[in-house]
């Protein structure tokens, strides 16, 4: 019989919160719990940290443009305006606060109340009948020393983290954050989603200009932009990025790519066309030479596909994007994925690769696609990335844990990331944690896996936090 403990229905907050039995807690307690954090993405904002001020209220730090929250809030039925509107601070949280009771069995009920225990020691579920204390205790809170957000993030334990950065921006607020006392290391990651897919012309166009300004260069061509981005990359190089990162909604051809399509594009530039005639191609033609940039600065680079983006046009044009109108597409992509790798890593010119999947019908796909790509002295060179986005939760992380162990090697897995645009949201990284140490130590209970604390422990261990540390070479 395995030793499963009894929990307290009334104490969601335990200490032993998603650790069924006593292996599970000798494994987060002695091995998981207190590794540093190394949240290899996210969408921070490098001038919070930089800035270094108190948030104006428990809303700014909690709800402002979180679109997890923002879609519970419209299931709910919630008016507009109290979730990206006008509404004051303290309506938008007593809104929020109206729904909390009915996330049950959502991933949002154990993120809010971890979020409220850690860092703000609120050990009680919120609903309305709390909603003034709690407000009021945040609130006072965040106007302490202790709720800076570079305290938040030692709080945390965050040894290094890496924001999402436009190739155009300066890194200012990078190169401050990097001469002055805070410990933590904050580095940029490349992100040209901008200028190399066409969504809009318009603001495609924009961003070119930008890219000119910046660079220095004249863009009138493919090669045009892509000396400008290498510029760029060049850059971001020299001030501590390492790491790319594409957003695809769909894998694009990279091999459609042809002379006449090239001198359209120019065309376009220079506005004689209106509008080009094949954004996808455009996309798999810089996008491959873009990899082989990174190659050459041995960048690790990530791809994150399987989304569709932006599906209400009216919710687009009143609040823009990332508001929460997403959704998990169907496209298949693994195909020319292979393809892609396949070439570059016949020309050499393949370098570390993380890619996060969307839709978990690919999950095997995907897992036996990065397989193929190994190489010797580097573990898991192409890896399964940690469930994202919509599979952000208990049965999607499990998902991935559970495909990356039967088809690849767990033990060489790089672990979680926040993915967030929150500071609270690197609690995720304990719940992972959690996790992962309930299913090892069920299994070890189960005769499973060895009874052997220690080796299983230090597998745990390389999880959280080593594996990431030597994949990536800070």
């Amino acid at each position: 019989m395995t030793n499963i403990k009894t929990v307290d229905r009334k104490d969601v907050f335990s200490e032993s919160f998603l650790l069924r039995s006593k292996t599970a807690e000798n494994l987060y307690f002695g091995y998981a719990k207190d590794m540093p954090v190394i949240d290899y993405h996210n969408h921070l904002e490098p001038d919070v940290i930089s800035k270094n001020q108190n948030f104006r209220s428990p809303t700014a730090i909690w709800l402002d443009g979180d679109h997890y929250k923002w879609r519970a809030m419209r299931n709910f039925g919630i008016e507009e305006k109290f979730i990206s509107g006008d509404a004051s601070d303290q309506e938008k949280f007593r809104k929020w606060t109206e729904v909390v009771p009915y996330t049950l069995r959502n991933p949002l009920f154990h993120w809010t109340h971890m979020e409220l225990n850690n860092p703000f020691g609120i050990k009680e579920y919120l609903s309305l009948k709390n909603i003034d204390s709690v407000y009021h205790k945040m609130n006072d809170n965040l106007q302490m020393p202790g709720f800076l957000p570079q305290s938040i993030i030692t709080n945390f334990n965050v040894e290094t983290l890496c924001t999402t950065d436009d190739p155009a921006d300066n890194l200012q607020y990078h190169k401050t954050i990097k001469n002055s006392s805070f410990t933590t290391r904050v580095l940029p990651t490349f992100r040209p989603d901008s200028y190399i897919n066409i969504i809009n012309t318009e603001n495609y166009l924009r961003q070119i200009k930008k890219l000119e300004k910046v660079s220095e260069i004249n863009i009138k061509s493919t090669s045009d932009l892509l000396e400008a981005l290498y510029s760029r990359i060049q850059y971001f190089h020299e001030n501590g990025a390492r790491i790319s990162d594409h957003g695809l909604e769909y894998f694009p051809d990279t091999k459609k790519w042809s002379t006449a399509l090239e001198n359209e594009f120019k065309e376009f530039l220079t506005g004689n066309k209106k509008s080009f005639s094949d954004p996808e191609a455009l996309s798999g033609h810089l996008l491959k030479e873009l990899c082989k940039m990174y190659a050459e600065k041995n960048w690790v680079q990530q791809f994150h596909i399987g989304a569709t983006r932006n599906n209400n046009t009216i919710m687009l044009n009143t609040i823009g994007t990332n508001a929460g109108y997403d959704a998990i597409s169907e496209q298949y992509f693994a195909q020319r994925m292979s393809m892609m790798f396949d070439e570059l890593n016949t020309a050499g010119k393949l370098t570390q690769t993380i890619v996060y999947n969307l839709n978990p019908s690919f999950n095997e796909v995907l897992a036996t696609l990065v397989g193929n790509f190994n190489e010797a002295g580097i573990k898991s060179k192409i890896q399964l990335g940690a469930a994202w986005w919509f599979l952000d939760q208990m049965e999607g992380m499990k998902k991935q844990i559970n495909t990356l162990s039967n088809i690849g090697l767990i033990s060489t897995f790089i672990g979680m990331l926040t993915d967030s645009r929150s500071l609270l949201s690197f609690s995720r990284h304990d719940y992972f944690r959690r996790l992962l140490c309930d299913i090892f130590g069920s299994e070890m209970e189960a005769g499973l896996l060895p009874d052997d604390e220690q080796w299983v422990g230090s597998i745990i261990q390389d999880i959280c936090f080593n594996n990431t540390k030597n994949y990536f070479r800070f």
